[in-house]
């Protein structure tokens, strides 16, 4: 038998990679899967950006990044035929795709071994009393998390050990992306945001919501196509005592959660974990396209859509005020609004975008479903200065004071979709902004 597959996924990295871990020759195999190419320019481009720098990684330990492209599963198949694979090794995952993936493979007959890495804590290793599978709550599942014991991270090879004759095919041109104030992908540029963001970790507790400064990790991204290990990033949360930096575990268990979630519900991206709360929504697409364009007439919300069209990325406080401001005030159904971030966002990934977008639109794992964020409040205690609208609506950079966060030229479709009829919080912190 000859050497094992190392199938890329979710992991483009070298450090803490199980793919690589064990004696023998290695197979380092990514497959571009055309069927996937049109779903985000943006993703698209940090996906071929980490892809060379990966390459370049493999290259200076001796080996190499074959790369194929058509169907992973057939691809896979017919380079472990060609090179007398022993096993095809894969990072566990948990969505339909890598599911669907996963069994194809075994359907072949191939050795499959399915190596941990895309999480901190794999799906079902802790598990609520009772027989159920996974955490519904986040609370009981955050001290399990916790207390579990973590697997030690993988040593990084000095040496990759390759069959020569294999020809590694060509990268892809990258493409332009669309959005021009998007970070760079590969390891090497998600290792230099780890180490800036360890020197700032302890200050996450008291600044993460602050809108204007944008203190958070800018890790999302790395952490989606596994250019950082996520279990690498939680080792250094855990190590530093520092109220920041347990703040930002808690963020880092919440993408686990998730995952666990989708693992027990894969249909998360399109099914109500509550069915009885995916109701009586509005279909206006005129009052989507405002949302969409930044031109709602609120000004935090149009600053968290066009900071996504420009960054590719979102504030997380942004993303909870849009996503709430769609759902909650316009009423318009969640799956749209999750399918526009999908779309944008680099960081998009099916257990994290979909949960977040149910936990805001009162679908899903959300204690207190029927919860509302006043926008205007929610700006006034996030971005007091305005700072942040201004960097992102252009328009209201003259505007100073209280007055730059008071909505401004409401277009008709989102006036009228204002007035959309729901269960509300806090009456009161409606009527604050309703008012116009």
């Amino acid at each position: 038998m000859g050497a094992r597959i190392a199938l890329f996924t979710r992991d483009l990295r070298i450090h803490d990679n199980p793919l690589l871990s064990g004696p023998g020759e290695v197979v380092p195999l990514f497959v571009l899967d055309p069927r996937l190419a049109g779903l985000s320019p943006n993703r698209q481009r940090f996906l071929h950006q980490s892809l060379a720098d990966l390459r370049g990684n493999l290259r200076e330990r001796g080996a190499d990044l074959v790369v194929r492209e058509g169907d992973p599963a057939a691809e896979t198949v017919r380079l472990a035929r060609e090179v007398d694979a022993s096993a095809v090794v894969v990072a566990g995952d948990v969505t339909d795709y890598a599911q669907r993936r996963e069994r194809r493979l075994r359907d072949e007959r191939l050795p499959v071994r399915v190596t941990p890495g895309v999480t901190v804590l794999p799906p079902g290793a802790v598990r609520p009393g009772g027989g159920a599978d996974s955490y519904r709550v986040f609370t009981p599942y955050f001290k399990a998390w916790e207390r579990a014991a973590w697997r030690a991270p993988a040593a990084t090879p000095g040496k990759i050990a390759m069959p020569a004759g294999i020809a590694p095919g060509n990268l892809p041109e990258t493409p332009a992306g669309d959005s021009p104030g998007a970070l760079p992908g590969g390891e090497t540029e998600a290792r230099r945001r780890l180490r800036d963001w360890s020197l700032r970790m302890s200050r996450y507790d008291e600044e993460h919501d602050n809108l204007a400064a944008d203190h958070t990790s800018r890790l999302s991204a790395d952490l989606r196509f596994g250019c950082l290990s996520p279990l690498e990033v939680a080792v250094a949360a855990k190590s530093d005592d520092s109220p920041g930096a347990h703040a930002y575990l808690r963020q880092l268990a919440w993408r686990d959660f998730y995952y666990q979630v989708t693992a027990a519900f894969p249909g998360i991206s399109t099914v109500a974990m509550r069915p009885a709360a995916d109701t009586g929504w509005r279909y206006d697409d005129d009052a989507l396209r405002h949302w969409q364009d930044g031109l709602t007439g609120v000004p935090i919300v149009d600053a968290g859509m066009r900071q996504l069209r420009a960054e590719g990325w979102m504030h997380n406080r942004a993303r909870l005020i849009t996503a709430a401001f769609l759902t909650k005030h316009l009423g318009i159904d969640w799956r749209a609004g999750l399918k526009w971030f999908f779309r944008w966002l680099i960081d998009g990934d099916v257990p994290n975008n979909s949960g977040n977008w149910q936990w805001t639109a009162g679908t899903g794992n959300d204690t207190r479903p029927y919860r509302r964020f006043n926008p205007i409040r929610q700006a006034q205690r996030f971005d007091p200065e305005g700072v942040y609208v201004r960097r992102y609506v252009p328009e209201l950079r003259g505007v100073d004071g209280v007055a730059v966060h008071q909505p401004w030229r409401l277009p008709e479709p989102v006036r009228r979709g204002l007035h959309y009829p729901g269960p509300l919080e806090s009456q009161r912190d409606e009527a604050v902004w309703l008012r116009d």
